[in-house]
């Protein structure tokens, strides 16, 4: 059956030879009529050709077929007869191979069956093109990268390019260029990592395709700050730049070239550069890096390491004085720009870069104090870590307090200085001993002369406080003894040698003129000119140098066995006497009386003026409190007109009037202070203040009102011309915003000049309810020193009286015991604004509580009517007058709390009763 069908075909092939070659063939074969022959195949348009696949190198076709045929497939390249072996299939499918890539081909493909074969169906195959061979990353910015890749030969090739980031895929032609393709991809994410597919396209034919990655740059850090800076690092921090896989990098100089980990969660990144050189100043680029790439810009920043510290700062022994120190310190090698010191509570001080050498005073300290410092130096701004140390300031030795005894030396320093002290004789050395502030050397040698050195001293600093003090201690007590002499007209004075070193004895005796008894071994001394059967007081101290003992006073009688005759004529004489005045005054009573107001006295005719027994003081008292204090308030109006008829000349002088503080207190003329004309101006004898009386001693006070700022140096003139050795003062400067005394002292312990008097702080004591302070006063034309004691009552009320009694009655107690030790002494001042008020009830107090203790009686009524005659509106309001029985009675009864002390906090609403006493006030104003 094949062969039959071969020889059908060959035969065939012959026919059609020779009827081209022109040559008509006769064939021996008897002619077969053409019907009765198989029809011709079918043309294979029918089969619709479907190009199913396409490569580089081959094209796969299929179409469908019939049983009964094969095919025939011709190309430019070569024919290709396909024969079907698998007859129950309906497609044929036929790889064309070994073609050329990027192929426009043209087939024609033919149906045969035996010899006879169809119409030719034509029809194209394109190849695939070949892929780039490499695709280069030419650019890389944040929202953009540029490709580039050579041309792929073939005429009518294009490119095609996918790109994903992992989410979105995009599709880009691309157009091609001569020798080579440069494509620039965006918009794209920055720092992102994008993988790329590249199709060659031929036609509508894609290669393969090559695949390649890239990545668009980060984008750059924003504000980078500095957080901390020493002397080897500063601290960097920024805000993370948004992206996965983000580090970054930090160009500075070349020892700081640095890849940072974005480990920080906390949304920024914070990097110590270290270690630094300190005192510089260093340049930083930033940059932000995904995969390798950095960003495009850098943040550049400027910052600088703080400058060392100084390695000392000294404070010499010469640097150092009462109020103020010098510091001195060597600059360190490098970064050093200017220096700032902080010295404990005085403000920063900037100071400028001086050289190697920096010296630098600090002024207006206290003297006697520990102060801490620190000094910080500085480069650009930026300051070190500080060095700190302290120093002291020196005392003013001289106005410290010391308690000098035949056996001690005392002072007490400021709490806060730690300090040790030693005092040598020249062949002693007694170390102090410091209990919380108060230094005490103990064990002296009496009447020897000591020289003393202080220091501030802790751990192994040593800083000497101020400079040697010589001071010689007080000799020991004498004992003394009296032996009769002469009939009474003499006696004789004998002591024991005292312990110790001595020179001599001062001897003082009553009447006499004192006299001092030179030789360290003379014991006795013979008093002539003395009267028989009398009693003298005698005292004795002995002198060391510039120092005196405490004086030893005593009784001496005289011998009185030679006036028991006298005594009895004299008897009878005083008798013959008495009623010889009698008999005058009977005749003549004119001459015993006095011209008014010579001698102003109270006649004291009433019986409210009579001094009240102490058993009998409650009950009056009660008296006086019932009916809203109306007795009260009836005594003290009785005071309203006394003394007012008395002469005020001096004080309403014009020259004069400035010199009072108000138009209502001025002082009388009969009893008021009068200090030293100067320079003939004979005004400049004028001064508000009146002499008063106490207990048995009739200028015991002085009553001033507070000086003004043009009386200061009258009231110091006052104090050294009086001999006053304690001023008390119940006021304060300032109540109520309004200037009620002016400050006459100085501030601190910087002597300062009133007039020809130099007065310098030696101590001051702040209690609870008072301050006490020790002058020392020093005239300039004599040189001469004295001590004055300042007594200050700051919990007084203006216009009324203190919460309760207890409080003045202690501070009354000091001024007291500071009198009675004052022997020779002037008068004590006391002053408030005014002089009259507070200064009339602290009088009062003190002298009717003298009275209370040597009378068992006291004369509350009767002794304001005296102050009264001396100078006006003494104890000034009736709340006043009240509360000076209230006091004796807190003193009669110190251990009860009386209900009445909370009645005078108000006096306007306790004496509703005082109606003269508020209108005579309201005419005057009060001080």
């Amino acid at each position: 059956m094949v062969w039959s069908s071969s020889l059908a075909m060959g035969l065939s092939h012959v026919i059609m030879c020779l009827c081209v070659a022109g040559v008509w063939c006769q064939s021996t074969t008897p002619s077969i009529p053409s019907s009765t022959l198989n029809p011709a195949p079918t043309a294979v348009a029918n089969a619709n050709v479907t190009v199913i696949g396409q490569n580089e190198t081959s094209v796969t076709l299929q179409w469908m077929k019939k049983p009964e045929y094969t095919y025939e497939l011709q190309f430019q390249n070569g024919t290709s007869l396909i024969n079907t072996t698998e007859k129950n299939q309906e497609l044929e499918t036929q790889t064309v191979s070994f073609l050329t890539p990027g192929t426009e081909y043209n087939f024609t493909l033919f149906s045969v069956r035996e010899s006879d074969r169809s119409d030719g169906f034509d029809f194209t195959a394109d190849t695939a093109p070949k892929n780039v061979a490499q695709v280069n990353v030419t650019g890389q910015e944040e929202t953009n990268v540029t490709l580039q890749w050579n041309k792929v030969n073939g005429n009518g090739i294009t490119y095609e390019l996918q790109f994903t980031d992992g989410t979105n895929n995009t599709t880009v032609p691309v157009s091609d260029v001569d020798g080579s393709v440069t494509y620039t991809v965006s918009p794209l994410n920055a720092g992102t990592h994008y993988e790329f597919l590249l199709f060659t396209v031929f036609k509508v034919v894609p290669s393969t395709g090559y695949n390649f990655s890239a990545i668009t740059r980060p984008l750059g850090v924003g504000d980078v700050n500095v957080t901390g800076q020493d002397e080897t690092s500063i601290t960097l921090q920024w805000s993370k730049v948004n992206g996965t896989g983000i580090t970054y990098e930090l160009l500075g100089t070349s020892e700081n070239n640095t890849i940072i980990p974005a480990s920080d969660e906390s949304g920024t990144v914070t990097h110590i550069v270290s270690p630094l050189t300190a005192g510089t100043k260093y340049t930083f680029t930033l940059f932000s890096v995904f995969e390798g790439v950095r960003s495009t810009v850098g943040s550049k920043l400027s910052a600088v390491t703080a400058p060392l510290n100084v390695e000392a700062v000294t404070v010499g022994e010469t640097h150092r004085n009462k109020t103020s120190v010098t510091l001195e310190w060597k600059r360190p090698a490098k970064g050093v720009s200017s220096y700032v010191l902080h010295f404990d509570d005085v403000k920063n001080k900037d100071i400028l870069n001086a050289g190697e050498t920096v010296t630098h005073q600090v002024s207006t300290l206290e003297s006697g104090k520990r102060y801490a410092f620190t000094l910080f130096t500085v480069f650009e701004g930026i300051k070190s870590s500080g060095k700190s140390n302290f120093t002291v300031t020196k005392i003013f030795c001289s106005t410290l307090s010391w308690e000098v005894t035949s056996s001690s030396i005392q002072t007490v320093l400021l709490s806060e200085i730690v300090s040790n002290g030693v005092a040598n004789n020249g062949s002693q050395t007694h170390v102090a001993s410091n209990i919380n502030g108060n230094l005490s050397f103990t064990l002296l040698y009496p009447g020897a002369e000591y020289t003393v050195t202080l220091w501030f001293e802790k751990d192994s600093t040593r800083l000497p406080l101020c400079e040697q003090v010589e001071t010689v201690v007080p000799p020991a007590l004498i004992r003394p003894r009296c032996d009769y002499l002469s009939s009474g007209y003499a006696f004789s004075l004998a002591w024991d040698v005292p312990e110790g070193i001595w020179t001599s004895v001062e001897v003082n005796v009553t009447g006499k003129s004192p006299q001092r008894v030179e030789g360290e071994w003379v014991r006795k001394v013979d008093i002539n000119g003395v009267q028989p059967a009398q009693t003298y007081r005698v005292s004795l101290a002995s002198i060391s140098g510039r120092r005196i003992s405490k004086a030893v006073s005593f009784s001496c009688n005289t011998d009185p066995r030679g006036v028991i005759a006298g005594s009895v004529m004299a008897v009878l004489l005083l008798c013959l006497l008495v009623c010889l005045a009698f008999f005058i005054w009977r005749r003549k009573p004119e001459i015993f009386s006095r011209p008014k107001l010579l001698f102003v006295e109270s006649k004291l005719t009433s019986n409210k003026f009579k001094a009240i027994p102490t058993g009998k003081f409650s009950d009056h008292y009660h008296t006086m409190s019932a009916d809203t204090n109306r007795g009260f308030s009836e005594e003290y109006e009785d005071f309203v007109p006394v003394g007012t008829e008395q002469t005020q000349k001096a004080a309403i002088l014009e020259e004069n009037k400035n010199k009072n503080r108000f138009t209502n207190v001025l002082p009388y003329d009969w009893c008021r202070v009068k200090l030293t004309i100067l320079n003939h101006n004979m005004s400049s004898d004028y001064i508000n203040a009146n002499y008063m009386p106490g207990y048995g001693n009739g200028r015991q006070y002085i009553a001033a009102q507070g000086p003004l700022p043009t009386t200061v140096d009258d009231f110091w003139r006052m104090i050294w011309e009086q001999r006053v050795k304690g001023v008390v003062m119940v006021t304060n400067c300032t109540e109520g915003g309004r200037t009620k005394c002016e400050q006459y002292w100085p501030l601190d312990y910087t002597p300062c000049l009133y007039g020809d008097l130099l007065v310098t702080v030696r101590s001051e004591k702040r209690e609870t309810n008072w301050t006490l302070r020790e002058f020392v006063v020093k005239s300039r034309d004599t040189s001469e020193e004295r001590p004055v004691k300042h007594f200050h009552f700051t919990a007084w009320p203006d216009h009324g009286v203190p919460e309760g009694t207890e409080a003045l009655i202690q501070f009354r107690g000091l001024v007291r015991q500071h009198i009675e030790s004052q022997e020779n002494s002037g008068p004590t001042v006391v002053h408030c604004s005014a002089g009259v008020g507070r200064t009339g009830t602290i009088i009062a107090l003190d002298v009717m509580l003298q009275q209370l203790e040597r009378e068992k009686a006291v004369g509350i009524a009767a002794f304001v009517h005296k102050m009264r005659l001396s100078r006006p509106l003494m104890v000034q309001t009736e709340s006043q007058y009240v509360f000076l029985h209230q006091c004796i009675m807190d003193s009669l009864e110190p251990k009860e709390k009386m209900i009445q002390e909370a009645l005078y906090e108000n006096s306007d609403l306790i004496y509703a009763n005082a109606t003269a006493l508020r209108e005579f006030q309201a005419a005057n104003p009060k001080a």
